[in-house]
């Protein structure tokens, strides 16, 4: 009986440390400000959303606001946009491309588009194995940010977070809730399950302009 019980203690206090390990392990690599930040050759933004009418998001229009922000004060060298791109009428990446050279006049050749990165485990370790990304600063909201962090790091790529939490919006709290489930995702993804992604051959065009 004890030993039961000792099993199911181990097993509660797991469940509690888990998500707020991974938490406070990205939250200590966030910055607030893109003032602040260190530079770093590589920007990764994480995809968002669009609209019914194919448009950014309002979250991930911050991202990209961001980002565009990074590059221009000189912060970054080459933005790795990715996103969903399963189904036909849906092109998250190409989407993001283009609001960067259009809206926020970004150079079209320093703007790379994964068109995998179906969700956090798949972006950061298709920026790994298919980019050769080794370090970059992550780009999304405040309460995305130790998650994308954390899964980076345990998959090769040294990271780093920049908040692009600009506003409140539209149904936010639900975001946060789901973020505890998906942090127990994670730790699952990183060190048990190990899930399939999209792969391929390396694509040396981004370390080609680092």
């Amino acid at each position: 009986m004890k030993k039961f019980l000792l099993v199911i203690g181990i097993f509660i206090l797991a469940t509690v440390l888990i998500p707020f390990w991974i938490f406070r392990f990205g939250s200590n690599h966030i910055y607030t400000s893109t003032e602040s930040v260190s530079p770093t050759a590589v920007a990764i933004v994480f995809g968002a959303g669009l609209t019914v009418q194919q448009t950014p998001s309002d979250a991930l229009h911050d991202r990209l606001s961001v980002v565009a922000d990074l590059f221009h004060k000189n912060k970054i060298k080459v933005i790795l946009v990715s996103g969903d791109n399963r189904f036909e009428n849906y092109n998250e990446p190409e989407v993001m491309r283009q609001t960067l050279v259009k809206e926020f006049l970004i150079p079209a050749d320093v703007i790379f588009a994964d068109y995998a990165g179906r969700r956090t485990y798949d972006t950061c370790i298709r920026a790994k194995q298919i980019w050769g990304v080794d370090e970059a600063i992550l780009v999304s909201q405040g309460y995305h940010l130790p998650r994308a962090i954390w899964t980076c790091e345990h998959v090769g790529v040294k990271s780093t977070g920049i908040s692009a939490s600009l506003q409140s919006y539209v149904y936010g709290w639900k975001f946060k809730i789901r973020e505890v489930g998906a942090l127990y995702k994670a730790f699952f993804d990183v060190y048990i399950h190990h899930p399939s992604y999209i792969g391929g051959e390396s694509i040396n065009d981004l370390k080609q302009k680092i």
